[in-house]
């Protein structure tokens, strides 16, 4: 089923300002962390410097003050600029449907070159073991969708029940564009990469939508393209095992 939503309520469930969970997301491990603090710090050095080529010495403080507290904002202005380019969407709707499939694969997700023992240049690939779900409804709407696989995917199961947030620059939504996070209301589950959605609010809507709302009359809606990676065969995915998972 599909069900339109109006602006008001698509911009409650994607704030503009970063929630928590996606200052988390940007903030990253410690070693990102001790990343940020770095460039801050070389920031505020370059500010200093600058400062004896500049008269207005307040300026010069409250731009060094700026970059060096830049590992502190940072997660907040990339999270939000990510949301506005969702929210710049014009349409939205609720979308419910079944999860038909879930498997694993190997993707890469970096390159990086070093030296092997007789000194020559070798390119290393990063590999990174990720989910992918397959969604479906019954008037042919079919996607997937895939994230890093956490510990906690291992209750997902083709036939679940399935809901998220579609977006599309056409008022009847015929054409999706965009999917955001995957929630599985049986197991009270997300699945997704970046935490788009403010998760309170949409269990709402959940609760609202989920049961009541009817899909008989939406209209056929186009297939969004596929992040599969075309370098493998289905045939050839690895198991979806439980000791592939990661800790969230």
């Amino acid at each position: 089923m599909l069900v339109p939503l109006t602006q008001r309520k698509f911009e409650d469930l994607v704030p503009l300002i970063a929630t928590g969970p996606q200052y988390v997301y940007y903030w990253g491990d410690w070693q990102n962390v001790v990343k940020q603090v770095l460039f801050s710090l070389l920031g505020a050095l370059v500010v200093w410097f600058l400062s004896g080529f500049l008269e207005a010495s307040g300026l010069a403080l409250f731009l060094g003050i700026i970059a060096g507290l830049y590992w502190l904002w940072g997660p907040v202005a990339k999270a939000s600029l990510r949301n506005a380019r969702f929210r710049r969407y014009p349409y939205s709707g609720f979308w419910q449907g079944k999860i038909l499939d879930v498997y694993v694969t190997e993707e890469v997700v970096g390159t990086e070159e070093t030296t092997n023992a007789r000194g020559e240049l070798v390119l290393v690939e990063n590999r990174e073991r990720r989910l992918n779900v397959e969604i479906g409804d019954s008037n042919g709407f079919l996607a997937e969708v895939q994230v890093p696989l956490r510990r906690q995917h291992q209750f997902l199961a083709a036939g679940q029940t399935v809901q998220t947030v579609v977006l599309s620059e056409d008022r009847d939504l015929r054409r999706i564009a965009k999917i955001a996070d995957l929630y599985v209301p049986s197991r009270k589950l997300w699945v997704s990469d970046y935490p788009l959605l403010e998760r309170e609010g949409f269990v709402e809507v959940s609760g609202r939508l989920g049961r009541g709302a009817s899909s008989r009359n939406a209209p056929p809606r186009q297939r969004p393209p596929l992040r599969r990676s075309r370098s493998r065969s289905r045939d050839s995915q690895p198991e979806f095992d439980r000791d592939s998972y990661r800790d969230s």
